[in-house]
């Protein structure tokens, strides 16, 4: 029979009689055992290697029993090699074992962050921090845990994005639940919030606000967070993004001050009273220009919505509509915050100028110098 075990100190016992004991350093370390009958072979063999014990396979043991058994019959040839075929028991290994082989088969896929991925999935698996995890990285990966860990694993291994297999993702300190409907926060676009912040006098002044392609929900339950006094309206055309975006909303404790509604841009302001009433008009649209797809990650082509990344040829088509129907909403001197992609700012500059509406705009960099946010007050 073949027998794999996982022992500290253990009493390896043959199904013949043969018992090992499997100690190294008083830590725990792999033993692939093979044990066979006495009459056909030796009693037992071992491939040592990396400082462990790894079974080479059942084509070795084919070979070791017709070195031994040249005279036996078939019969017992037969009997013999059933025994190295039997299945397996699953080794168990500590966590990180478990990190490093997850960290290998990410390399592997093509994964830039692999460790960091891994200890983030068996954190998710353990439902522990990073300190507890450093703290306990040679205890074992128990029965339970090890499931989730390895599904999570081979979910990752395909470029599923990291924050779609564990459900949430960090934005401006909170934590915001996230799933194939809405694109995940991105680090860079904490600068509308900076953006929004940075304009306002008094945080605790009422004021409108509307946030177009809400999505995930991160701008508008950041800043209702952050503006307590704030009204806010939060608009997506999918029905998926809308019903995270109140989940987020509610686990923040601001639901009741977010007016979220399913539609198009503005299309659904059109049943409020609040033509010139709005102060500041966020959004963080669709901006990827249809003809990058082929050169998209993995995670983002294969995993995030369609709906919620293309903007046409030049990535601005819906810049432009905003541009356009921000117009009615906004009071005199209103604001008006998109994010942008690298090499949009000329574009819209320029389309801002065309549209005459606006008397000034001011083009942002984030932290990596890429112009990323265009703001524009309103004539």
């Amino acid at each position: 029979m073949v027998v794999n075990y996982f022992l500290g100190e253990a009493d390896l016992r043959g199904k013949f009689g043969h018992s090992y004991i499997a100690r190294r350093f008083g830590t725990f370390c792999w033993y692939d055992v093979c044990v066979t009958l006495k009459k056909f072979t030796s009693p037992c063999w071992f491939n040592r290697k990396k400082s462990s014990f790894a079974l080479e396979g059942n084509h070795l043991a084919e070979k070791m029993l017709k070195r031994n058994d040249s005279g036996q019959s078939k019969r017992h040839r037969k009997k013999s090699l059933r025994l190295f075929t039997k299945p397996s028991v699953a080794r168990s290994m500590t966590l990180a074992e478990a990190i490093n082989n997850a960290a290998t088969r990410f390399i592997a896929a093509g994964i830039g962050t692999p460790r960091l991925d891994a200890e983030v999935l068996l954190r998710h698996a353990l439902k522990r921090d990073r300190a507890w995890l450093l703290a306990h990285f040679h205890d074992r990966l128990d029965e339970e845990p090890r499931g989730i860990f390895e599904q999570a694993v081979e979910r990752r291994a395909k470029r599923e994005p990291l924050q779609y297999i564990t459900g949430k993702q960090e934005f401006w300190g909170l934590e915001f639940a996230v799933s194939p409907e809405v694109l995940i926060p991105r680090p860079e676009t904490e600068l509308i919030i900076e953006t929004v912040l940075n304009s306002v006098q008094d945080r605790n002044k009422a004021c409108t606000l509307i946030d177009l392609c809400t999505g995930s929900g991160c701008i508008a339950t950041v800043l209702a967070s952050e503006l307590p006094a704030a009204r806010i309206i939060a608009t997506d055309k999918s029905p998926g993004a809308i019903a995270v975006a109140r989940e987020n909303a509610s686990s923040h404790g601001v639901l009741d001050r977010i007016l979220f509604m399913e539609g198009d841009l503005t299309a659904p302001l059109e049943s409020l009273d609040i033509d010139g009433q709005v102060d500041i008009i966020v959004s963080n649209p669709p901006y990827v220009r249809s003809g990058d797809y082929p050169a998209l990650q993995p995670e983002v082509k294969d995993y995030e919505p369609a709906l919620a990344l293309f903007g046409g040829p030049e990535g601005t088509d819906i810049h432009q509509r905003i541009i356009n129907a921000a117009v009615r909403y906004l009071t005199s001197n209103g604001l008006l915050i998109m994010e942008m992609g690298i090499g949009q700012a000329e574009i819209l500059a320029n389309y801002l100028k065309k549209v005459g509406r606006y008397r000034s705009f001011e083009i942002l960099r984030d932290l990596a110098g890429i112009e990323r946010v265009i703001a524009a007050r309103r004539k």
